[in-house]
């Protein structure tokens, strides 16, 4: 029996006046698949050329409807290599998605189908406020769940969805190869994996490899592997490094799901999203592997944030003492903010499940429910009470693989056509189907529990998501910038805050505005995964918190086996211990030592006509190359002077500014494991203090506002430049506002008018 297919139009796969694309018309041509003679004239020119499995791909398109691909094909002998390509990229994507082209065409047209009708995905299901814990650091309660958690540390897995390009970031290389911070120039690939080195060092069992899986795409596979190559795995094992390449979806034309045509012989087609990583951990083996060799939780983190792991104790204690299959890192959100909320839904049937509902559908779904006035904060916390989604994921590895094996990973799937009009008939530009990670709850069954861990955003969450103008943009409409500018402060801050909630005195520079966007770019603390990641690591580090003093624009820099017992610092100074040594820090002035003072780093902020030529004024009469990475920030961090004591073969290094300083050695100490020598630095002075020494008095309480309002009544916010989203340590003129119980700190470095 013949197969018939209906003839799109083919002028009308390529862009027209009205910037519109596809066609709500098409012509009742009717051909047979078996019968060549109806096949398009240009197609049956060339099935002399075509071998027997690209004729079989043919039939299959054709088929599908999608004759248009063959319109605008030269006759045999032109371009024929191109053609053959055009079948070569057909079957990587066949082979791609599960079920095939057939099935994506498939697929698409049910949910096109459903868009141009505006049906609603969450028909019948009513919204509640999911299970889950909202944590502050250093409290008791933090310090519960995450001595609960410790035990889990040496049984993970980590995956790293890092399918991006720096370009829309003004970067030309892979987002993860980007400098986390200017201080040490730590890309945050080396982070993540100095991270999982110490994780595996400290607290997995002897030869236990805490294995690492990058989800990469054809855009960043091979910068990816040249990186770990040149950089031997930052200190990995090659083989506990898994590379998942996640392939493309064909772009569609129409809500009849016609495939986009980049040219007349490539296919165009785009990344189908970061859901895919589930099915690439099923179809390589990479998950049973895993659970095979030990692993009981799997963490899924995001390529460019630097404060990813600092809280996974924590996260992971709130897994064991809830038990949770699956259970979302968040953090605090506002009402209508842009970004996604973890949602429990109930349908009327029943059914309940605990998934991410996108912000621009959670408005609509609490008004069409719960909440006539839609999504709005709580008038007591000022919050939204569904919290923010950050794409962390927390995953038991039991049940994961057995969702894995009965669904082989695929996602749910959805598409976002933009249309040209209210007939929702044509599209502004080719769309995609497309499937998100954050999802997965979606396939668990009905007894699976599903929660979240709320922490402050400065503790967890600091992305690099925005280019410049993009950041300060996003800070006009009150939306944190999400900036290479401020995801470095908040590198430095979460180690200055910590050790502020410690006890110790560490001041805060003036927050600083570059770019149209505003942070605080010292003091410059950099704590070194072997030094301490988890805050009861760095607690132990610092035993008298009290006699520790750095001043606003210092920056300190530790790294191994180092221990401050007492430290004033106004300047810089890098402290490495390496392995086999200790060190010890003995330099407070007020305690014996010599304090540590220089001259330090200085930020240099680039002016625009420096930016346009890629030059930067260092000195009145020198200039230097402006990197990527210094366009991107906005300024150059320059090293005048840095006090530099190191053991080992660390003692050997050089870098601009240093001054290097002799340690003291004490003897031998009997370690945990070997003996290792023990030095002493009581500290170096290059100069007298240009800065007094902060006077501290002691704070009844510290109160920490979200990134936009926190008062309904009066509509003032701790946070009027958007990036100010803590108060600073030192004590400052208490404002009490009339209208309500709001109470802040006033920051005299800002416009008093503004209050």
């Amino acid at each position: 029996q013949s197969t018939y297919v209906t003839y799109f139009i083919p002028t009308t796969m390529h862009r027209k006046s009205d910037h519109s694309f596809g066609s709500p018309i098409e012509k009742d041509i009717k051909i047979d698949i078996h019968d060549i003679a109806t096949w398009p004239v240009l197609l049956q020119q060339n099935l002399s050329i075509l071998n027997h499995d690209e004729k079989n791909t043919v039939k299959e398109l054709l088929t599908l409807g999608q004759q248009h691909l063959f319109a605008t094909w030269d006759p045999p002998g032109t371009n024929d290599d191109l053609k053959h390509g055009l079948f070569v990229q057909i079957k990587e994507l066949n082979k791609s998605y599960t079920g095939g082209l057939a099935g994506y065409v498939k697929n698409a047209r049910k949910l096109l189908a459903s868009a141009k009708k505006g049906e609603n995905p969450f028909e019948g299901w009513r919204p509640e406020v999911p299970t889950g814990v909202k944590l502050e650091p250093v409290t008791e309660e933090y310090v519960r769940y995450e001595q609960a958690g410790i035990r889990e540390l040496g049984h993970c897995g980590f995956v790293l969805v890092a399918g991006g390009l720096g370009e829309r970031l003004g970067f030309s290389g892979i987002k993860v190869a980007l400098p986390s911070e200017t201080v040490t120039n730590t890309s945050y690939l080396e982070l993540y994996c100095s991270q999982i080195l110490h994780i595996q060092t400290r607290y997995a069992a002897a030869g236990m490899q805490l294995p690492l899986a990058i989800m990469v795409s054809d855009d960043t596979i091979t910068q990816t592997t040249e990186l770990l190559e040149a950089k031997n795995y930052f200190g990995l094992k090659k083989d506990q490094v898994t590379i998942l390449k996640q392939g493309k979806v064909p772009a569609l034309l129409s809500n009849s799901a016609h495939i986009a045509l980049a040219s007349s012989y490539t296919l165009d087609a785009k990344p189908h999203g970061h859901g895919d990583v589930h099915s690439l951990m099923h179809s390589t083996g990479t998950a049973r592997k895993w659970k095979n060799a030990g692993v009981r939780n799997v963490i899924f983190f995001q390529d460019t944030n630097g404060l990813a792991f600092y809280t996974l104790p924590a996260m992971l204690g709130v897994s064991e003492i809830l038990q949770l299959d699956v259970n979302s890192l968040a953090v605090d959100r506002v009402a209508k903010q842009s970004v996604g909320a973890i949602t429990r839904l109930v349908h009327a049937d029943g059914r309940q499940m605990t998934i991410n509902v996108e912000y621009n559908q959670l408005d609509p779904l609490l008004r069409n429910t719960i909440s006539p006035q839609g999504d709005v904060n709580d008038a007591n916390t000022g919050l939204s009470p569904f919290p923010g989604n950050i794409n962390q994921l927390l995953f038991r590895m039991d049940p994961y693989v057995k969702v894995l094996n009965k669904t082989e990973g695929v996602m749910p799937e959805f598409v976002n056509p933009k249309y040209t009009d209210a007939t929702r008939n044509l599209f502004k530009k080719p769309t995609r189907l497309e499937c998100m990670m954050q999802d997965f709850p979606r396939l668990l069954p009905a007894e699976s529990k599903v929660g979240f861990t709320v922490l402050p955003s400065w503790v967890c969450y600091s992305p690099v998501k925005n280019n410049a103008a993009d950041a300060a943009a996003a800070v006009a409409s009150g939306v944190p910038s999400a900036s290479p500018y401020t995801a470095e402060s908040d590198q430095y801050y979460i180690f200055a805050e910590l050790l502020r909630r410690m006890g110790a005195h560490v001041n805060t520079e003036a927050p600083l505005s570059i770019l149209g966007i505003t942070a605080y770019p010292a003091p410059r603390i950099v704590l070194h995964p072997s030094f301490g990641l988890f805050a009861h690591e760095i607690a132990a580090k610092f035993p008298r918190p009290d006699r520790i003093r750095i001043s606003a624009n210092s920056t300190l820099v530790l790294e191994g086996d180092v221990t401050v017992e007492h430290l004033s610092l106004n300047g810089s100074a890098k402290i490495v211990a390496a392995p086999g040594s200790s060190i010890i820090v003995r330099a407070n002035e007020e305690f014996g030592g010599l304090g540590v003072v220089n001259s330090g780093h200085v930020l240099k902020v680039i002016r625009p006509e420096d930016s346009a030529h890629g030059r930067k004024p260092i000195v009145d009469s020198a200039v230097v190359e402006l990197t990527e990475v210094d366009r991107m920030r906005g300024y150059v961090l320059e090293c005048v002077d840095m006090c530099f004591a190191a053991t080992g073969a660390e003692s050997k290094a050089s870098f601009a500014g240093a001054v290097p300083m002799q340690l003291t050695k004490l003897g031998t100490g009997a370690g945990a494991a070997v003996a290792s020598e023990v030095y002493v630095f009581n500290g170096q002075k290059l100069m007298e203090s240009q800065e007094a020494e902060p006077v501290y008095e002691e704070e009844e309480e510290r109160v920490y506002y979200a990134d936009e309002d926190d008062c309904e009544c009066c509509n003032i916010t701790a946070c009027l430049v958007p990036e100010l989203r803590r108060t600073q340590k030192e004590p400052q003129e208490e404002i009490y506002y009339e209208d309500c119980t709001f109470i802040g700190y006033f920051i005299p470095e800002l416009d008093p008018n503004m209050y």
